[in-house]
């Protein structure tokens, strides 16, 4: 009897373990760089120009993907730099995604 709930109490704790680790796991997101602010409708013209401006007064990266948009977070420069540099285009952005949230690993062209 201790032994199965030994087993059940091991099966309980493990469950929470599992799933952070599936949730942890990375992926690509394949999409349009923007801002969290404007996501897929921007307030000035030049979409690259506005999501710069607006990430210079305060608000994240962003990856529109179809009609979703998902707040990039991220603190590596890299990461970052080559964000800017793909602001309004085509991005792939490898990260473990929580929700409308992407925690970046990587970013790249996706020509």
């Amino acid at each position: 009897m201790k032994s199965r709930k030994l087993t059940t109490i091991m099966a309980m704790l493990a469950l929470p373990t599992m799933s952070a680790i599936a949730a942890s796991t990375s992926q690509i997101f394949t999409g349009e760089v923007s801002d969290s602010m404007c996501g897929t409708k921007h307030m000035m013209p030049g979409e690259a120009a506005c999501t710069r401006a607006c990430v210079g007064k305060g608000s994240n990266y962003a990856l529109v993907v179809g009609d979703k948009v998902y707040t990039l977070h991220t603190a590596d420069k890299a990461a970052l730099d080559e964000l800017d540099k793909l602001s309004g285009a085509k991005a792939k952005v490898t990260g473990s995604a929580e929700g409308d949230i992407i925690e970046v690993s990587k970013v790249e062209s996706a020509k």
